[in-house]
C-alpha cells in the first residue's frame, strides 16, 4: 500500500498549512535562516485549526472518519498494547474465519484473551478479510476463545470494528443464525455454563461487558448503516420518512 496520506475534504486546509510549515522549515535549514518565531506562530495556528475542525464535525464527516481506510485495525491495537501475543486459529470445526481474530496475550502482569474484527488494508486485503464481517466460523471461534478464557480464568478484551455479520447466502447455509443464537444463549446465561458469560456479550456491531469504551469519532449502531432502512423501506438514504 502507498504511504501517501488519504485526506478527507475537511482535512485539506489543515494539510495545506502543515505542508507550508514543512516547506518553510526546509528552506530555513537550507539557507541557514532563523524563522523559529514564524514557524511557532504557524504551528499554533495549525493546532487551533485542528481543534476547530474536529470539534465541529457533522454526522457524515464522523462517518467518513469511522470508515477511513487508514484507521488502525485490531492487529494495530494489539501490537500497540503488548509484545506478547499469540494468535489462535480455527473454530474446531474445520474453519478459520479471517474476519475475526483472537488469541492469548499478556497485558502488564495479566494473561488475557484478546479478540476482535480485522479489516483489510486495501481492497485485496479487505476481500480476504471479508471487510470485517464474521461468518459462522468466526462466531464459533469467538465462542471457543471465550471458553478458553473461562477455563484458565483469563479476562477477555474484545475490539469491535465491523459493519455486521456477513449477510451472504453461504453464511446462512453454514448456520449463521444458529452460530449467533448459540453464542447469545451462553453469553446471556441460560443456566449451567452460560452463567459464566452474563457480562460478556458480543453481537453485530454491539458489545457490553464489565467495562466498555468507544473511541472518538466511532459509530455505534444496531445494524449496518443504511441497511435497515434499505431493507424495510427500499431506500437506504431517505429511510422510511
Amino acid at each position: 500500500m502507498s504511504d501517501r496520506p488519504i485526506l478527507l475534504e475537511f482535512e485539506k486546509p489543515l494539510a495545506d498549512l502543515e505542508n507550508r510549515i514543512a516547506q518553510i522549515r526546509q528552506l530555513a535549514q537550507e539557507n541557514q535562516v532563523d524563522v523559529s518565531d514564524q514557524i511557532q506562530q504557524l504551528e499554533q495556528r495549525a493546532e487551533q485549526l485542528r481543534r476547530e475542525i474536529f470539534s465541529s464535525l457533522g454526522a457524515m464527516q464522523r462517518m467518513q472518519i469511522a470508515r477511513h481506510p487508514r484507521r488502525p485495525s485490531t492487529l494495530d491495537y494489539i501490537q500497540a498494547m503488548t509484545e506478547e501475543w499469540m494468535e489462535l486459529h480455527g473454530d474446531r470445526r474445520g474453519f478459520d474465519d479471517p474476519a475475526l481474530i483472537g488469541g492469548v496475550a499478556r497485558l502488564g502482569s495479566y494473561g488475557v484473551v484478546i479478540m476482535g474484527h480485522q479489516k483489510g488494508r486495501d481492497t485485496k486485503d479487505n476481500m480476504a478479510r471479508n471487510f470485517g464481517m464474521a461468518s459462522p466460523g468466526g462466531y464459533r471461534k469467538a465462542l471457543r476463545l471465550m471458553e478458553h478464557a473461562d477455563r484458565f480464568g483469563m479476562p477477555i478484551v474484545t475490539l469491535i470494528d465491523t459493519p455486521g455479520a456477513y449477510p451472504g447466502v453461504a453464511a446462512e447455509e453454514m448456520g449463521q443464525g444458529e452460530a449467533i443464537a448459540a453464542n447469545l444463549r451462553l453469553m446471556f446465561g441460560a443456566g449451567g455454563a452460560g452463567d459464566l458469560y452474563r457480562h460478556w456479550r458480543r453481537r453485530l456491531g454491539r458489545g457490553s461487558g464489565h467495562w466498555c469504551g468507544q473511541l472518538p469519532h466511532d459509530v455505534r449502531a444496531f445494524g449496518i448503516h443504511g441497511g435497515d432502512a434499505g431493507g424495510l423501506c427500499r431506500n437506504s438514504v431517505a429511510g422510511c420518512g
